[in-house]
Order: C-alpha cells, then structure tokens, then sequence
C-alpha cells in the first residue's frame, strides 16, 4: 500500500464517538484475534476487550493506534454512517473444515461488501432486490423440494427453455450482490448471506473455471432462496443447493433425454457436447445422469475413475479461458468516475480501507499476496486471470 492511501492517525476526537462493533469488524477483516491485536498496539489484552464489549472507550491516542495497525481512518470507528447488519452466519460450505477465523474475516469482508453497495447506491441506482422465496426444510433428505425451489426460481426470473444464460449478470438484475473474496479467504471458496439491504454472493478469485464458478453461483442461489433459517455448513443444506443448482442450470425434462447411459461408445462426445451447450461441467452432467436414473452406480463410477485417470478433475478438455464477471459495482463506481466523483472522494467519509474497495469494486479477480488487514504494505497483488464477460 502506498503511503498516500495509509490511515492519517489523526483521530478527530473518535473516541467521544467510538463504535465497538467498528472495532471488531476491522480486527476480523485484519484476521487478528484480540491478544494479536492488543500486542500490535502494545496495550493489554484486557483493554482491547473492553473496548469491544463497549465497557470502556479508547483514549484518542489508543484510537490513532487502531487506526494505523488496522488500516482504516480514524473515523471509521464513528457510530454514524455505514454499518450494513447481516442475521445469520453466511452460508460456508463446511464450518468444520473452515476456522474460525477465516469464517470472521469473511463475514467481516462480507458486511463491508454490503457497506460499499450501500455507499454506491446512495448516487447510483441499482436493481431492487426481487428473489422468490421457497424455505425448504434443512432437515429433509427425501423431497422433491429443492428441485421445485429451482423451477419455481426459473419462472419468477422468466427464464425461457434451454442453458441460463450470463448467470451473474442474471442475479445482479435480481438485485444481488456478487463480489469476488480476497486472496486469503479463496480456502472457504463461495459463500453467500442475506444482509440488511440486498443479498451477497462472495466468489473464490482463485478459481479460473466458468463451469464451476456458474454452478458455485446457482448453488449460492440456493440457499439465498431457500435457507433463510436454516443452519448453515450442514451435510444436508449443501446437499439440497446442490439439487437446485443441478435443476436449476439442467432441467430434468430438458436435459434428460440428451444425457448419455454410459460413457462408452459416443458417451464423452455426447458430454462434451452438452458441457458447451448448457455450460456445466462433465462431471456435474454425470453426477445429474446419476442421480436422474439414466446412468447407473457402475457406469457412474467407472467414468469419474476416467476422468481421474485423465487428469480432468481440475482441468477438463473444452474449458474456456472466459469467467463470467460481476458488473454492478463496478459500472457504479466508473458511473460516479465520469461524473467527477472519484473513489478517494468516496471513501472520506465512512473511512473504508481502500485496497478492500478495490476488491470488492473490482470486475475482476485480485489475486496475490494478501491484500486484507495489516500484512498489505508489501502486497504485490494484481489483477490477473481469465478474460471477462
């Protein structure tokens, strides 16, 4: 980080006003646990908590501290301004195999999105959010819910017959908010939330396959359109967004005469065929033979051993040098740019760190070193990756 984009220090009397949610926001977004942080700024660790709890206020000089070994303004710590409020723990794929404090910098990253939106969306207009809701029973194994959640889904947004076509685009216009996470958080891959203001869903910058990246992105969906309530990381839960995502992006009735028996004979140019035509991966097309009754356990089995064997777990043959890429924000930002409002303007007032900004305004993955909290200031972090659409 340059030394014109470092926090001043210079507290403004913030700890009159100091918000002890701000505190803790900024320390997860930094990935610092409260004796880290209380090490930083050579204060006990006993101080930091109470200044968390609200049970005692930073003088100004513990606040400049703060703010230069957090990387925020001052007064960023003020109650008043942005503060976007998200209900319910977001939607990770396995809690257990995420820690505990990847799940804090990325809830933290993630009210910051909704801040920044909610900053934009003061100047610009953006779509209203317009998604159904269909709750389906995180406890169920058996129904046909998730699958009816999906068609139901396809017709509010008026999807004709046929591949869904540019899926991100498609929610933003729903009014959701697609980001792409930071480097260092890519581990937990996409996770999504309901905020106070629209729906968000985060995306893995590290993850250059538009076949997966749609389904992570039709998966999400899934839980922002049945798992309100629902807790989540569970086996089951990530199951039935599963079962959405397959219906959603391959209609039963659509897909499944199409879909080959075996992979003998024409079976992989059959799926190599469909994976271009409906954007989906192989083996999200095999795994959706299966669980249709077309392609039996044996021939199942036998052919993701192939595609082991062939390499193409990570890599399949026919993947694109494409990912599709979120819009909303950015087309914001630029928005503002040409009417002479610049982000440096932007950012005064709520005192955001401004490489996180760029993150989360950016059209494109930034990959790298870690661009979040109080390891930036050598960062060689750049955009880079896939072509975007």
């Amino acid at each position: 980080m340059s030394s014109t984009n470092r926090p001043t220090g210079r507290s403004s009397n913030a700890s009159v006003i100091f918000d002890p949610q701000k505190l803790t926001l900024a320390r997860q977004l930094a990935g610092l646990r409260k004796i880290e942080l209380a090490d930083r700024i050579g204060m006990a660790p006993a101080s930091v908590s109470g200044w968390e709890s609200g049970a005692q206020k930073p003088n100004e000089a513990a606040v400049a501290k703060l703010s230069l070994v957090l990387q925020v303004e001052p007064h960023f710590f003020h109650p008043a301004g942005l503060n976007a409020f998200i209900p319910a723990m977001p939607h990770f794929r396995s809690l257990r195999a995420t820690s505990q404090k990847l799940q804090d910098q990325a809830y933290a990253y993630g009210r910051l999105a909704s801040d920044v939106a909610s900053l934009l969306e003061k100047s610009v207009e953006f779509p209203a959010p317009d998604l159904p809701s269909v709750p389906v029973d995180g406890t169920q194994t058996v129904s046909g819910l998730p699958e009816e959640a999906a068609r139901e889904t396809r017709r509010h947004l008026k999807l004709a017959t046929g591949p869904v076509p540019h899926l991100i685009r498609l929610v933003e216009n729903a009014g959701v908010l697609v980001v792409f996470s930071p480097s260092q958080t890519a581990s937990i891959d996409a996770y999504s939330f309901e905020s106070s203001t629209r729906p968000v869903i985060v995306l893995n910058p590290e993850k250059d396959d538009y076949y997966r990246q749609r389904f992570d992105v039709a998966h999400e969906l899934g839980h922002l359109i049945m798992h309100s309530d629902a807790e989540p990381g569970g086996r089951i839960v990530e199951d039935q967004a599963h079962r959405f995502a397959s219906e959603f992006l391959m209609p039963a009735d659509e897909i499944g005469p199409h879909l080959p028996k075996s992979t003998t004979g024409s079976g992989w140019t059959q799926l190599r065929a469909l994976k271009e035509h409906w954007g989906v991966s192989m083996q999200s097309l095999l795994f959706r033979a299966r669980a249709l009754g077309i392609m039996g356990d044996v021939s199942y089995r036998n052919a993701m051993i192939a595609i082991s064997q062939r390499g193409w777990r990570r890599a399949e043959p026919g993947n694109v040098g494409v990912l599709e890429m979120p819009s909303l924000l950015p087309q914001a930002v630029q928005i503002l740019e040409n009417a002479g409002i610049p982000s440096d303007q932007l950012l005064r007032g709520p005192g955001l760190p401004r490489p996180v900004f760029e993150i989360i305004t950016s059209r494109t993955p930034i990959r790298g070193r870690s661009v979040l909290g109080v390891e930036d200031e050598s960062s060689g972090a750049e955009r880079s990756g896939p072509v975007a659409i």
